[in-house]
């Protein structure tokens, strides 16, 4: 059991240390606290993203009388149980607060009840959830479809240009490649941050949540991973690499892997689910300075970083996000509502010994779905290619990132 007065005395400690904060750089989410009601609005993200920092800008954004702030993950709420919602609502009252903010409540069980009830009681609920413990998926079925999630990642080029106060441009782009955009990173500099939170993710989020036992394989597949960015995996080729008894293990991997927010798999564009799963799929990270980090890779693919950065635009906008192969690559292609809304192509630079390859890729997935725009991203090269009705927009990727519209 938690006494009433120590509840009320984490609050109002937190609530002190709110005051003092930085508000951090605005992210570029958005979110109208006005529209939430019925529904509780969820954050999720990989760890050290900004979720927290994000919850701090949306309390000051509302009127201070009205909110109610606690952090759930600190020692002296540790075994915070149900029972004990009952002294955080008199504390909540005290407060006459009607916006409530929690920080990582999923650490508390039956959390779901509390948040519910709070939902019927008029209250508007924000929380973020974090993947050591629970990730976004369940937090929405755990409140029977009255959510809304929202994904955070870590900053975005224009955020990153924001951040450091420079221009957009080709060497704005090369240092976004090498750093990435973990805000507490660019803030230190300090690369074991990045270390520590690669180990956060395989420990606390996966090893821990899911009882895996052999850990040191999976850390030396998930470096193995990080290492190949832009390449095509399969289930099948890594079990015999890494000597693992079953391709249900590697694949079981992959999954906890994703959830975590590290690495996305990129399925190969198959109209049907079952052939997508049989079919090779490319692997992405989460944020390139996490790549430069980790990698055991010595040579220094800027082609597959740019790649990366590519996808990590995408994948914000995109639900279905693809690549497409026939007998030569497209790397990817999107649909909105089901029809056809992305063909794009990545190459760090254009050349005589290249664009055939490039060119033949792209045009055979502009052929398939019967589409006459498409783009070439590059590090820093212009140019329009016009080619049997068809027109392709080389652009330098520096434009691509920043500007709003979708392509």
């Amino acid at each position: 059991m938690i006494l009433e007065s120590t509840i009320k005395k984490v609050y109002e400690e937190q609530c002190s240390r709110l005051d003092k904060l930085d508000s951090g750089l605005k992210r570029e989410i958005d979110i109208d606290l006005n529209e939430l009601s019925t529904h509780t609005l969820i954050i999720s993200g990989i760890r050290r993203c900004g979720k927290s920092t994000l919850l701090f800008q949306l309390l000051k954004r509302a009127i201070r009388g009205d909110t109610f702030y606690i952090n759930f993950e600190v020692p002296r709420l540790y075994g915070f149980t149900l029972t004990d919602f009952e002294r955080l609502d008199k504390v909540i009252t005290q407060n006459a607060a009607n916006i409530l903010f929690f920080d990582e409540i999923q650490v508390v069980e039956g959390w779901e009840l509390y948040i519910r009830q709070k939902l019927d009681e008029g209250f508007k609920v924000i929380i973020t959830g974090s993947n050591a413990s629970l990730l976004s998926k369940e937090l929405g079925t755990k409140l029977t479809g009255r959510h809304i999630t929202r994904e955070l990642f870590p900053f975005s080029y224009t955020e990153y240009l924001k951040f450091r106060d420079i221009e957009k441009g080709r060497e704005s782009v090369l240092g976004y490649m090498q750093e990435g955009g973990f805000p507490e990173y660019l803030k230190t500099g300090d690369e074991e941050v990045l270390n520590q939170l690669f180990n956060d993710l395989l420990i606390r989020d996966i090893v821990v949540r899911y009882n895996i036992r052999d850990v040191r394989n999976l850390q030396l597949l998930a470096q193995f991973l990080i290492s190949n960015i832009g390449n095509r995996i399969t289930a099948g080729k890594l079990k015999q690499s890494f000597s693992i008894s079953a391709i249900s293990t590697i694949s079981s991997w992959f999954a906890h892997i994703e959830q975590s927010y590290l690495l996305s798999f990129l399925p190969m564009y198959k109209t049907s689910i079952r052939a997508q799963a049989v079919n090779p799929r490319k692997v992405y990270a989460i944020d390139t300075g996490l790549v430069n980090a980790i990698s055991s890779n010595l040579q220094d693919d800027m082609g597959h970083k740019l790649e990366n950065l590519v996808y990590l635009h995408l994948r914000k906008r995109y639900k279905q996000l693809y690549y497409f192969y026939d007998k030569v690559e497209c790397d990817f292609i999107a649909f909105n509502k089901n029809n056809i809304s992305v063909i794009l192509q990545v190459c760090y630079e254009l050349n005589q010994d290249n664009l055939d390859r490039e060119l033949n890729g792209i045009l055979r997935a502009m052929e398939y779905f019967n589409y006459n725009n498409a783009q070439i991203i590059t590090l820093n090269q212009r140019d329009v290619i016009k080619k049997d009705g068809k027109i392709i927009e080389v652009m330098p990727v520096s434009d691509y990132l920043s500007q709003n519209r979708d392509y």
